[in-house]
Formats: structure tokens, sequence, C-alpha cells
């Protein structure tokens, strides 16, 4: 996805701008950083695979660290969000899902879980 990420507010409020401009810099920059695996959505949980088997985290397993917004030049088909995720066991990913497309198909606990309006008040920064 070429799209540019739409800016952030920091947390005094003010704007910050990210200076990766694509998706696939972002998530390359995050590989280098630690976050190798991709997530999936499922109803109830996010999804990996560790040694070629399917494993999940429940809501209450993982972390929400930072969400990136890409948007598309020109379709509000092309908009898509990026989790950066870490479990409380210490794996480090992304779950990269098109906006609001899900809320149908996710349990309760995981459109809480991914709801962005409360997500900086969970991250507590090092």
């Amino acid at each position: 996805m070429n799209n540019r990420p739409q800016d952030q507010e920091n947390d005094n409020g003010e704007e910050a701008r990210n200076k990766l401009d694509t998706m696939s810099e972002v998530l390359e920059e995050l590989k280098e950083r630690g976050y190798r695996y991709d997530f999936n959505l499922t109803a109830h949980a996010i999804e990996f695979f560790e040694d070629g088997k399917p494993m999940t985290l429940s809501p209450d397993e993982f972390e929400i660290i930072e969400v990136r917004r890409f948007e598309g030049p020109s379709s509000p088909s092309d908009n898509a969000i990026l989790y950066v995720i870490e479990s409380n066991s210490g794996l480090k990913g992304t779950l990269v899902d098109a906006y609001g497309v899900y809320a149908d198909t996710l349990s309760h606990e995981m459109i809480k879980k991914l709801d962005t309006r409360y997500i900086t008040a969970r991250y507590k920064p090092d």
C-alpha cells in the first residue's frame, strides 16, 4: 500500500508528523525494531503462526502500543489502520486492517480492544 499515514497527536495534543510515508516503509522499520509477527483478526482474538502452527492471543493477552492510519488519495476503500502490538509474554508484531469493516464480526472484547479512542490512554511509554 503506497498511502501516506495520517498525522497523529502526541501526549501534549500537538500534531506529530510520521517520518515514513508508506505502509511498506513503516512495516519495514517496525520489523527492524523487532515487530516480526504478522497478526490476523479472528472474532475473539488475534492469530499468528509459530513454527507453522496457528496460535492466538486473547484481548487480555496483548496491548496496542501504537496506531498508524493510512488514507488513500481518492477512495475510502483504500483506508487502512496499522496496529503495533506487544503481547504480555513479549511477542511483538503488527496487525493491518481496513477501517471499520470488522465491527459486526468481532466480539465485544475485541471491538473494545481495537477502539482507537482509548489506545493512547492504555499506552504508557518507558
